[in-house]
């Protein structure tokens, strides 16, 4: 959709910065993820001494300043870091991918001083962070939420139930959205940090997922919840405005996850049909497997490239709305027929949990469902292409 070629570095072209951590990235994903990838979905839970290993690696705070103690890089990084753990395992990738793309991204933008010193040092060494918007009556319509705020003296007083939400079950930081003027529908929506431990905040149910399983997903419940005013994200009923912002970048997170894994599963089968024999010739000699396999490599370079775009584009301030909506969109629906087209390749044992192909089939369905239904990002495109704002820069 846009014109990237006078954006430095070029779309196609990683800095020497990119390179290294794509490198770096890729070694652990397949030394210390690989191995605990189908226990980690068997159990439904990440071991901490994993998440540990994120924060040594230097991912956990990829865009919190040096003088805060994160890596003080860029967002593309977070996008290139995503991607590589989704090709091993698309349940880690999640959890480096909230907390940068999400939660440390809000508290970069709207974070006061003093919120940025408290929270950030923590986020960049040990502490992970959790995006709470979603409620039962409010997924794609996220502003329709019933969590109360309520004002008394110095403190919010936050009642209510979130769902859906990501890390829940590890995380120590999280940015919780409620109304403190229900009056004035979405603009009285307020967001909070609220850490774990805060009297009336406590963590539910965790879900029994599809895919995607080691990553937690559960209940918050919030119960005469007190957070002092100064734990106010931005500033009060400006909360839509927090999680719009957040979200449109969040999606390009999904789409780096989405690439990641259906790359993951093509190289699974790209090994697997040149090793597997029928008709006394291996399966990858037939034409016909061929072309399916050309098709899906087109397919996940198509993605790559809107998804990297999307970022570059972030990055260099300039808007991506369409094309953030456009990548996610595209890659989640590729990724669903990438790894069902590795699953059909693995013929019989490719429907077992043998292989991990199974694994990555059912992970891909999420892309479709969070941080914005596929029919969300259509009408964000469509809209944008309606208002004569397709998201081009020249």
């Amino acid at each position: 959709m846009s014109d990237v070629a006078d954006l430095a570095p070029p779309l196609t072209r990683l800095s020497e910065e990119e390179r290294l951590l794509r490198s770096n990235v890729r070694a652990f994903a397949e030394a210390e993820v690989a191995p605990l990838a189908r226990e980690m979905d068997e159990r439904a839970e990440m071991p901490r001494a994993l998440i540990d290993q994120l924060f040594e690696l230097g991912i956990m705070g990829i865009e919190i300043p040096e003088s805060l103690g994160g890596a003080g890089g860029h967002f593309f990084l977070s996008v290139v870091a995503v991607e590589e753990l989704s090709r091993v395992d698309p349940a880690v990738a999640v959890v480096v991918d909230v907390q940068n793309t999400l939660v440390i991204n809000a508290l970069n933008r709207w974070g006061s001083d003093d919120l940025q010193q408290r929270i950030l040092p923590r986020l960049a060494s040990a502490a992970v962070g959790a995006y709470a918007l979603s409620e039962a009556g409010s997924g794609s319509d996220a502003f329709g939420m019933a969590a109360r705020a309520t004002r008394d003296g110095s403190d919010y007083v936050l009642d209510g139930r979130k769902l859906w939400i990501t890390n829940g079950n590890e995380a120590e930081i999280f940015i919780v959205f409620a109304n403190a003027d229900p009056d004035a529908g979405y603009r009285g929506i307020t967001a909070f940090v609220v850490e774990r431990g805060t009297p009336g905040f406590r963590v539910g149910k965790k879900e029994d997922k599809l895919g995607i399983r080691a990553s937690s997903t559960c209940e918050l419940l919030l119960d005469d919840c007190r957070v002092p005013t100064a734990n106010v994200l931005g500033e009060p009923g400006r909360g839509y405005a927090v999680a719009i912002e957040t979200l449109n970048e969040g999606r390009i997170g999904i789409g780096a996850q989405m690439v990641g894994l259906a790359q993951g599963a093509l190289d699974h089968a790209l090994a697997y049909v040149q090793e597997r024999k029928q008709f006394g010739r291996a399966v990858g000699e037939f034409q016909a497997v061929q072309f399916q396999l050309a098709q899906a490599a087109t397919e996940i370079e198509a993605a790559r490239l809107m998804t990297w775009n999307a970022a570059r584009l972030r990055d260099a301030g300039r808007p991506f709305l369409t094309e953030g909506a456009m990548a996610k969109l595209y890659s989640s629906q590729m990724a669903e027929r990438v790894t069902s087209l590795a699953v059909q390749l693995f013929g019989g044992v490719g429907y077992t949990k043998d292989y991990p192909v199974e694994k990555l089939y059912r992970d891909a369905k999420i892309g479709q469902i969070y941080e914005g239904t596929s029919n969300l990002q259509l009408q964000t495109i469509a809209r944008q292409l309606l208002k004569g704002r397709d998201g081009r820069t020249t």
